[in-house]
């Protein structure tokens, strides 16, 4: 429900919503610009002795007028033609005109009513609705994507449009929300839903005289120019009238005869309370908050373009989807980054194809009231994270009550590099099942978008339904990049390991796309780079050693036997070229606070920790402790290690070796290391691990025991963002 309330006022008020964030970021600009050209005011200077100015070089004046800004205008008539100045303060003499630039006038006339008056009014107020309802479910959103709102800031995860909309929307949405509140309050007060300000008081009984002088009027004198709205004069020869004074404390009456002070009426409360309505959207009176606000607004342009291709982005483009009501095979998927939408299409064509009635949707659309019709229901499922839901499978377990039950099959997809390679579905198919849903095939998985295993399943499915089905599905390769290998270290052979440390150049781009960053391969020390070997679709994933920022691209990559693409990489010579692509991996680096880093790896696993001491340019404490086989053989980054213990990049390098004399491996240095090890996690050091599946799990292993004392669990540290792994 949330979703749909963010969805929809966007996509419907997208465009009024620009119109009048464009608008009111320009109009922000012009009480800055107010602000910068008001004449200062070097001495403390009355009302009366300002007025007495004013009047001396313009006989004629009839008001003068002082903007939130300061900026003094007056306005007379003089033979019956309006005139009007911008005043210097100190001279009461004009210094330019005291017209609205045309533009802030049009602009003003836009941004209000859309120049249709009263209709164009409502517009602008529905307008603002749309934009205070699209920050407050963007909050909700916000705060259920990260966990709660102790994790609000946290940084995200998935596709980079979305990454784009909400990290813009995280620091625009309280200036949004601000400007929708008030201009719906401004709105409701010109149509008198909100009580109108308290207004001047009666007019009183004057003495019917005149002449009094302006610079000895007692009222005027009492008031600083800094406190003052407007002064009114007396109609000419109307010895009925008299002066108007209205200042930041209230408007009260002064006669022009005896310069007394007739009547006085105070702002009340609710008048405060609009004056600072009005102040708060227009700047008026703050340059610096219009300022602000001004930028904050330029971000609902970005916001709707990244929420609309989010929006496009997620919508099914499935042919021939039957009604839920209507079919027989009900098809979910729960997918983060979307390519799991393409097998579910693969799978919806060859089922059409042998005359079934298939509706597929989200999971998160799981409706089992819905599914008058269905035979069965097949759920393709990716894993987020470590066992996490996918976005569109949020709030499917909560659901999973049947009604009618009918016969599911689970399909899990993921990486078996990963430690909760397809947990998500394992959660989903043990969910089923305590639900007392009937199993229509037992849980499967596909590795890493396999075009066979997808293919194998397919077939037990048809054999399970009476029908042959072929399942040909060719996954989406990303767009690659060519990297040439620019050297190569090697290491390993004598103890059967053989590694290489292998570093590309980054792509050769023209200038104009270096310029604007179009297609430029940005990327972090931890992220991963996805080789396609030659004969395979499928992607296989190293760590990156190195950042964009270091000129390069490296990576370390131990030969496996029969290995495809590993095989591959080692064939390579300087000069010889791949294509890669990268992906973001933001949960495996370094927080940014100054607390210690303990760095974990064993092998190849070195990499992407020698990337990050690489980047420890301010000297943050990094302690590593690094395994592997025999110190005269496969001991990676040697030189570089000792080059960046030396500038202080290192704080500390623990090495333990499996291969010689004294044979130990990386977890028993850190359990001999135990009371170093606890006292760098009592002061708040961050752990990231790399390296295999069985390493990270004996280096878990040996950290519980060492935390043990102090109650902490590598459980407990990853719950609170302070334990990373990446392991394979």
């Amino acid at each position: 429900m949330i979703r749909l309330l963010h969805r929809w006022p966007g996509l419907i008020a997208a465009v009024l919503l620009i119109v009048l964030s464009l608008s009111g970021a320009v109009l922000s600009v012009f009480p800055a610009i107010e602000a910068l050209g008001v004449a200062a005011i070097t001495a403390p200077l009355n009302v009366a002795d300002l007025a007495a100015r004013i009047k001396s070089v313009y006989p004629d004046v009839e008001q003068i007028h002082r903007a939130p800004s300061g900026r003094i205008t007056a306005f007379w008539f003089d033979a019956g033609t309006p005139g009007g100045a911008v005043i210097d303060p100190a001279t009461g003499m004009g210094i330019g005109s005291a017209d609205v630039p045309a533009l802030q006038r049009w602009l003003t006339t836009l941004h209000r009513s859309l120049f249709l008056d009263d209709t164009g009014r409502i517009v602008m107020a529905v307008g603002a609705a749309a934009m205070l309802t699209l920050a407050l479910t963007g909050v909700l959103l916000v705060v259920r994507r990260t966990g709660g709102w102790r994790h609000v800031l946290t940084r995200l995860k998935g596709p980079l449009t979305g990454r784009i909309h909400v990290e813009i929307a995280r620091v625009a949405v309280l200036g949004l929300a601000l400007s929708a509140v008030t201009a719906l309050w401004m709105t409701a007060a010109t149509f008198g839903i909100v009580p109108e300000p308290s207004g001047p008081p009666a007019f009183p009984t004057v003495s019917g005289q005149a002449g009094f002088d302006l610079a000895q009027m007692q009222a005027l004198r009492d008031t600083p120019v800094s406190a003052l709205r407007d002064l009114t004069f007396p109609y000419p020869g109307d010895l009925t009238d008299a002066f108007t004074l209205q200042t930041d404390q209230g408007e009260g009456y002064v006669d022009q005869g005896s310069g007394q002070l007739l009547a006085w009426q105070a702002l009340s409360p609710w008048d405060q309370i609009t004056e600072t309505v009005y102040m708060l959207h227009t700047g008026q009176g703050a340059a610096w908050l219009g300022a602000i606000l001004g930028l904050m607004a330029l971000s609902v342009p970005i916001m709707a373009a990244t929420g609309t291709l989010m929006w496009l982005g997620s919508r099914i483009r499935i042919r021939h989807n039957s009604s839920a009501g209507q079919a027989e095979t009900i098809l979910l998927v729960g997918s983060e980054g979307g390519s799991t939408w393409g097998f579910a299409a693969t799978l919806h064509a060859a089922l059409v194809a042998k005359g079934q009635r298939v509706h597929t949707a989200p999971m998160s659309a799981f409706a089992p009231d819905a599914y008058a019709h269905a035979a069965r229901i097949i759920v393709l499922a990716a894993t987020y994270g470590n066992g996490a839901a996918p976005a569109s499978a949020k709030g499917f377990l909560d659901r999973l009550i049947p009604s009618r039950p009918v016969p599911m099959a689970v399909l899990g997809f993921g990486d078996r590099s990963f430690p909760a390679f397809c947990g998500y579905a394992q959660q989903i198919a043990t969910a089923a099942q305590a639900q007392g849903w009937p199993s229509l095939l037992p849980l499967d998985t596909v590795d890493r978008q396999s075009p066979q295993d997808f293919a194998r399943w397919g077939h037990a499915l048809g054999a399970q339904i009476g029908v042959a089905l072929e399942l040909n599905h060719q996954p989406v390769i990303p767009r690659t990049q060519p990297l040439t290998l620019l050297s190569r270290r090697d290491y390993g052979e004598t103890v059967q390991a053989p590694t290489a440390i292998l570093r590309f150049a980054l792509p050769h781009l023209p200038l104009w796309r270096r310029l604007t960053g179009i297609g430029v391969m940005r990327f972090a020390a931890g992220d991963l780079i996805g080789i396609i070997p030659q004969g395979s679709p499928v992607p296989r994933f190293y760590s990156l050693a190195s950042a964009n920022a270091d000129g390069f691209v490296e990576v370390c990559v131990r030969k496996h036997p029969d290995g495809l693409c590993s095989g591959q990489l080692f064939d390579l010579a300087p000069g010889d070229t791949i294509r890669a692509f990268v992906r973001r991996n933001p949960d495996f680096r370094p927080s940014g606070t100054r607390r210690p880093v303990i760095l974990i790896g064993a092998g190849t696993g070195i990499g992407p920790l020698a990337g990050f001491v690489r980047a420890n340019r301010q000297h943050r404490p990094m302690h590593l402790w690094f395994g592997a086989r025999h110190p005269a053989s496969d001991m990676l980054y040697d030189t570089d290690l000792a080059t960046w213990s030396a500038d202080g990049r290192l704080a500390s390098l623990t090495t333990a070796f499996s291969r010689t004399a004294a044979r130990s491996y990386v977890q028993d240095a850190l359990r001999r290391d135990g009371t170093r090890v606890a006292r760098l996690v009592a002061e708040g050091a961050q752990i990231l691990v790399c390296g295999s599946r069985d390493m990270a799990a004996g280096v878990a292993d040996a950290l519980s025991e060492v935390l043990a004392p102090q109650g902490l669990t590598p459980a407990k540290l990853k719950a609170e963002g302070r334990y990373g792994e990446d392991v394979y």
